[in-house]
């Protein structure tokens, strides 16, 4: 995961923990006051928005537990790219992109950060500036040449 990755998975983690979860007990404690629980459907809303907000609060503290933190402006890559590079590629219609090679929990293809195991970033690793690739799309073969590989 990039560093970038990483501080914003501890934001959200701060986010649940000390403004959604306040927010849920509050829930669960106003629909308990509306007195049969049996057929209070309000709160059975609010207990599984709490069963799913608890499982998210799990899930993130056990990624960040298990993360390996990748600042790719110290890997001496030296122009080939790896995770964490910014990539500026163009295809053989002449059209440029950029993308960031990123983690799962980080992939934004709208945001230009593609994950480190999608097809695209595959074929990009490993190579550098001036070289080209071919890369397998359900819309048949497509051809990028890597433009610049940047290390932010």
């Amino acid at each position: 995961m990039t560093l970038r990755g990483a501080e914003l998975l501890r934001q959200e983690l701060q986010q649940l923990r000390n403004v959604e979860r306040p927010k849920i007990s509050q829930a669960i404690a106003e629909a308990r006051s509306h007195g049969d629980l049996s057929e209070n459907a309000e709160y059975e809303a609010a207990r599984n928005h709490q069963g799913l907000m608890e499982a998210r609060i799990r899930d993130i503290e056990a990624k960040l537990a298990n993360a390996q933190v990748v600042d790719p402006k110290i890997l001496h890559a030296e122009g080939r790219v790896v995770f964490g590079a910014t990539v500026d590629v163009e295809d053989e219609s002449g059209d440029a992109a950029t993308w960031q090679i990123v983690g799962e929990d980080e992939a934004d293809i709208k945001q230009g950060r593609i994950f480190v195991g999608s097809p695209i970033a595959r074929a990009l690793i490993g190579k550098h500036a001036g070289d080209s690739v071919d890369v397998q799309t359900p819309g048949g073969v497509k051809h990028y040449e890597i433009v610049d590989v940047r290390y932010e």
